[in-house]
């Protein structure tokens, strides 16, 4: 090797990284040289990354730009390179990565190539990242070559004077081959001339070896110099691979005691992990604590609260009921002492009295009347499923008044249900249903059994209520009513509302309404201002819920936008004449409410369904007796309701078929005739008996659709204040079982803290453990280390005495050399 720190006052060791002797590293920049010869023997000059540079002066620099690589990527700074010398710019430039440089067309001979190198900014990163090796013509010339640690960030390093022989082919190749990091190069320089071998022992010039006669000095040849170095470095070679060979094993016994930390580090992190794990789990389950601890008591307060002015408003009402006995004893006696001064008074209180009976006998009847809507209401609600049928009789119109035709229905039992149908003019028929109304019930009387049944849509429920029955039985008088008389459609959305509006602190309603009609088995839109693009189709969105896309579902908040829906849809309805009725509806007017339902308490979400559902007229063809357009109205009237029939059939022999599909009609009621919705059936009759066939058809039909099960339904709670008192006191039971229960899981969740906590604590006995574990192999790691920089520095030190005894054994050689000639 170069004795290159003698010239240079560069630190000897750094040149031990060299691989070829005569060859040294410089910690600065290039610095041009004065002399002419210096000039000419650079050949090619080569800025790295970089591009073509020129400097006039006292000794002119041209550097070319980078065109001799392949590979690699190009590395640019902006920042000052210190001691960069006469050309700090080639430094803020360099070619990094896996990459060669090839120079061609050389004349053959020997040359010398300088590396120019700077570790720009942030390149870098920590000591011993930047390690590689270069090859020259396939030989290794330097080896692990850390810039940063020699120089630091953006300061120049030189490695000069590496020889190189071109052949025929005239090609000196410089080969960079990443070892760890990336390898970068600023500049290549490739000079004429083989470096001189620097001499230990020399004469005047320092360069020359003096003779043992005449003590003259004498020059070596370049072939005479390369025989005395392949001499001496076949041999040291041999030491350093020993050298090498025991470092590498110092590092793989630092390397397993690294590997050992690393495993118990990662153990612990693990242990760290799963220690964060339980903390977060206590840190929720305490947090869920607190929560349920004040939810609880948010209850018990609220419900104190309740329970006191339960106690207060009965205490008001005892303390009401006592002064009116104690204003009605000192009335009663009072109205003695004017009994007995007036004269005559005596057929006052006869008459008072008789009033007073009739009073009785009036609340008796009106007791007996709430007492059987009370068992109705009852029946409804504890029904097993079956479809609740309403029969309605209408009176006798003006035209079969003045006629003094025959009534065939009698009413002696309605109250109770019952329904009595003369056959043949003496035999009599009865039918059973739910509610019988005679001609004198309004729709005050309607509406109010129907109402249950029609309100639970606001608890989830699917629900169907339709109007069946010939042509002018009423019908559309029952479900539509008039401005000054409304009927069902409209009474059962006023009180949806109404109901919403006592429930919205607790619940949120979304009331949404469309009108249909099915007319010629096609469904139209009653609400659309034009006709659709497209014949309106139902689609099946889940299992056995049904929907029509495009048709327009107005959102409702009031009621008198609900009337106005409802006016525009019937207004928008097919109607024509027959023998029946001069302004027969021809097609079924279905009213389809969605309501969407949230609890704001407990979060539950609902969407229902209510159909309030118009049915044409059920008439035979021959009574109708009509021809062309009506004949086809009538016949898709016929199948509908003939489909209607066939689908209430197959519910009461409980078919594992039901034909839904067999018409536009039951497609649309699929969801509201079965399963767990409710259903309610108006059967319109006529007490004439020129319609004696038609009702007793519909009453038929009526008691077919009575016996239809669809499953149980859910049963409603009281509505009178007594009820109202009752359910308070049910859930304030209901609300303390559930303290209560609240109670035990919040105890259940305490114990499973404490185990936690014991684990948690366990588990921190392991990690102090761990940790010690840790401790102990760190200082096994630093003893290591320490024992890896001794054998370290006396490898160096053998480096050095080899170093040195090679220079030795060239002198010696050399002088045996000239001896010898």
């Amino acid at each position: 090797m170069g004795d290159g720190g003698s010239d240079t006052g560069e630190d000897p060791m750094l040149d031990s990284l060299i691989c070829v002797a005569g060859s040294s590293i410089k910690r600065s920049g290039f610095i041009a040289s004065h002399s002419s010869d210096e000039r000419e023997r650079r050949v090619i000059f080569v800025n790295a990354g970089g591009e073509e540079l020129r400097r006039q002066g006292h000794s002119e620099i041209e550097v070319e730009t980078d065109r001799f690589f392949q590979g690699g990527d190009v590395l640019r700074t902006d920042e000052e390179v210190a001691d960069g010398g006469d050309l700090p710019s080639i430094y803020q430039s360099a070619r990094c990565g896996n990459f060669c440089y090839e120079f061609r067309d050389l004349p053959p001979g020997d040359y010398s190539v300088d590396l120019h190198f700077a570790e720009i900014v942030y390149t870098n990163g920590p000591r011993g990242m930047r390690v590689f090796n270069v090859f020259i013509q396939d030989e290794k010339a330097v080896s692990e070559l850390d810039v940063y640690s020699i120089v630091g960030a953006n300061r120049a390093l030189q490695v000069m004077n590496i020889p190189v022989s071109a052949g025929k082919d005239g090609v000196v190749s410089v080969n960079f081959q990443g070892v760890v990091g990336s390898p970068t190069v600023s500049g290549i320089c490739i000079k004429q001339g083989a470096p001189e071998l620097q001499l230990v022992s020399s004469g005047r010039d320092g360069k020359s070896l003096l003779c043992d006669n005449c003590f003259a000095p004498v020059k070596l040849t370049a072939a005479e110099n390369k025989a005395a170095r392949m001499s001496f470095t076949a041999k040291y070679e041999r030491e350093i691979r020993e050298l090498k060979a025991q470092c590498q094993m110092k590092q793989d016994e630092c390397y397993e005691a690294w590997m050992s930390l690393t495993a118990a580090n990662q153990e612990l992190e693990k242990v760290r992990a799963e220690l964060d794990v339980k903390f977060f789990q206590n840190f929720t389950l305490g947090q869920a604590m607190e929560k349920e601890t004040e939810k609880m008591a948010k209850i018990s307060s609220k419900y104190e609260h309740d329970r006191r002015l339960w106690v207060a408003a009965i205490d008001e009402l005892e303390r009401k009921m006592k002064a009116i006995k104690s204003e009605h004893s000192q009335l009663s006696f009072e109205a003695h002492q004017c009994a007995n001064s007036i004269p005559g008074l005596n057929q006052m209180v006869t008459a008072v009295q008789s009033l007073v009976g009739q009073y009785d006998d009036l609340k008796m009847k009106f007791n007996e009347e709430q007492e059987r809507r009370k068992k109705l209401y009852n029946q409804l609600l504890e029904s097993k499923g079956n479809i609740r049928v309403f029969c309605r009789c209408r009176p006798l119109n003006m035209e079969e008044a003045s006629s003094r035709p025959q009534t065939v229905v009698e009413f002696t039992d309605a109250k109770d249900g019952d329904l009595g149908v003369l056959m043949n003019g003496s035999n009599k028929k009865i039918y059973k249903f739910d509610r019988v109304y005679t001609p004198k019930d309004d729709q005050c009387d309607v509406f109010e059994d129907a109402s249950p049944v029609a309100t639970s849509v606001l608890d989830g429920y699917n629900v169907c209520i339709f109007a069946y029955g010939q042509t002018g039985t009423g019908k559309t008088f029952t479900m539509e009513g008039t401005e000054q008389n409304r009927g069902v459609n409209y009474r059962t959305l006023e009180l949806l509302f109404k109901i919403a509006e006592d429930r919205k602190k607790t619940i949120s309603y979304d009331i949404s309404v469309s009108v249909l009609e099915v007319y010629n088995e096609q469904v139209r839109d009653l609400l659309a201002s034009s006709p659709p693009a497209k014949r309106l189709e139902i689609k099946q969105v889940s299992e056995g819920v049904n929907h029509v896309p495009g048709v327009v579902d107005m959102k409702v908040e009031n009621v008198d936008e609900v009337w106005n829906i409802l006016q525009t849809g019937s207004n928008a309805r097919a109607v024509g004449s027959n023998n029946v009725n001069g302004h027969s509806s021809r097609s079924h007017c279905m009213i389809c409410t969605v309501v969407r339902a949230k609890n704001l308490v407990t979060g539950e979400c609902t969407r229902s369904k209510l159909w309030l559902v118009d049915l044409a007229g059920s008439e035979r063809l021959a009574k109708t007796d009509v021809q062309g357009e009506r004949l086809k109205e009538a016949q898709s009237i016929n199948k509908s309701l003939s489909a209607l029939g066939d689908v209430i059939s197959a519910l009461a022999t409980k078919s594992s078929h039901i034909p839904y599909r067999n018409s536009k009609l039951t497609h649309l009621l699929q969801d509201s005739l079965g399963g767990d919705s409710k259903t309610l059936m108006f059967v319109q009759i006529s007490p004439s008996e020129h319609d004696l066939g038609e009702t007793v058809s519909s009453l038929n039909f009526a008691t077919r659709v009575r016996g239809v099960e669809l499953g149980p339904a859910k049963k409603q709670s009281d509505t009178t204040e007594i009820q109202k008192l009752k359910l308070m006191l049910c859930q304030l039971k209901c609300k303390d079982d559930t303290i209560r229960k609240l109670e035990e899981n919040v105890q259940v969740l305490e114990g499973k803290t404490k185990s936690k906590e014991q684990f948690s604590k366990s588990q921190q006995d392991k990690i102090i453990d761990l940790e010690n574990q840790v401790e102990l192999k760190a200082e096994l790691c630093g003893h290591l280390e320490k024992r890896l920089s001794h054998v370290y520095e006396k490898m160096q030190r053998k480096e050095e005495a080899c170093y040195s005894f090679q220079q030795k054994v060239i002198s010696f050689i050399i002088l045996a050399t000239f001896q010898r000639s």
